[in-house]
C-alpha cells in the first residue's frame, strides 16, 4: 500500500466515526483504530509493524454550527423517549454552520419534523422524529461522532 491509500483509508475513519478498520491487502496490513485522545495507525507488513499517529498523516476540520445552551431537566429522566442514531456518523444540528439550528431544547415536535443529520460516508442522512413531544435535551454536540444506537435527543412524549 502507498501512503495516498493509508490517507484515505484514514480519512474515511475519520469521516465515519467508526472506532477501529483493518485492512490487509497481502503482505501489507494496516490498522487505525481511533482512542479517546487521537487516532493511532499501526502498519504491518513481512519485516515489522510500527505505529503512528494519525494526526501527522491527516489533518480534518469539522464544521460546526452554534449551539444553543442546553436547559436544566426538572423531571425523572425515565419519563423521557431517547431519540437514537440509526447510523454511525458525525452528528450536525444544522444543515450547515450559517443555518439555524433544526430544533432546540424546549421545541415540540412531530413524527416526521427532522431533528439533525447523521453524516455517513460523506452522505447526509437527516434523522426525523418517530414520537410527538418535546425536546428536553440534546446529548451530542455538534461536530461529534455518534455511534449506532447511541441516544441524541431526549423527548419528552405528548
Amino acid at each position: 500500500m502507498n501512503i495516498d491509500e493509508i490517507r484515505e483509508l484514514i480519512q474515511c475513519v475519520v469521516d465515519s466515526g467508526i472506532a477501529e478498520l483493518e485492512v490487509q491487502r497481502g503482505e501489507d496490513r494496516v490498522k487505525i483504530r481511533r482512542g479517546a485522545t487521537a487516532e493511532e495507525i499501526v502498519i504491518s507488513g513481512a519485516a515489522a509493524a510500527t505505529t503512528v499517529p494519525a494526526a501527522s498523516a491527516v489533518a480534518t476540520a469539522v464544521p460546526t454550527a452554534p449551539s444553543e445552551p442546553v436547559a436544566p431537566v426538572a423531571v425523572s429522566e425515565d419519563e423521557f423517549a431517547p431519540i437514537k442514531s440509526p447510523i454511525v456518523g458525525t452528528f450536525y444540528s444544522a444543515a450547515s454552520p450559517d443555518s439555524p439550528l433544526f430544533v432546540k431544547v424546549g421545541d415540540i415536535i412531530k413524527p416526521g419534523q427532522v431533528l439533525c443529520i447523521v453524516e455517513s460516508m460523506k452522505l447526509m442522512n437527516e434523522i426525523e422524529a418517530e414520537v410527538s413531544g418535546t425536546v428536553m435535551k440534546c446529548l451530542v454536540e455538534n461536530g461529534s461522532p455518534v455511534e449506532y444506537g447511541q441516544a441524541m435527543f431526549l423527548i419528552k412524549p405528548h
